[in-house]
């Protein structure tokens, strides 16, 4: 990867929807060589996705809690199990398996208070092998971005 596929892709990241012919102009490269370009780094794995960011607060999703979460044991059939049973919750957007003091922080996006504690009672206590949760509300967002600078 050279100067060029580094700028290429935080334009893109910046604005995935620019067009080739766009692009191109600001790289001052062919719309050829963009094209290709791009195609390159889609099929390397470096580009992965296109996607569209929704506000979470217009999708009354503005309550983000992150919680973290200890499991019972940590035997590889508890850990496969919670994996594969967390990821099937849509309130849940990420969930990180981390090393201290618990297993997983997952954040959470919700309404409000009353529809996180309806997720917890009805949802996430359900699930098989958890041992404890600590939750952490946000109070509000310094930063929040996409961009990973190259």
């Amino acid at each position: 990867m050279d100067a060029t596929d580094k700028k290429l892709l935080m334009l893109l990241q910046e604005d995935s929807r620019k067009t080739t012919k766009e692009l191109s102009v600001k790289l001052d490269l062919s719309v050829t060589a963009v094209y290709e370009r791009v195609k390159k780094l889609e099929r390397e794995g470096i580009i992965s996705r296109y996607v569209a960011l929704v506000d979470r607060k217009k999708v009354n999703r503005g309550f983000v809690v992150f919680c973290h979460l200890k499991l019972l044991q940590h035997t590889k059939e508890y850990l496969t199990r919670f994996e594969k049973e967390v990821t099937r919750l849509d309130e849940v957007l990420e969930c990180y398996h981390v090393s201290g003091d618990y297993d997983y922080i997952l954040k959470i996006y919700v309404e409000n208070m009353e529809a996180y504690r309806e997720f917890m009672v009805t949802k996430l206590t359900t699930l098989q092998h958890i041992g404890s949760t600590h939750s952490t509300f946000m109070i509000g967002e310094v930063k929040n971005t996409n961009i990973i600078a190259l």
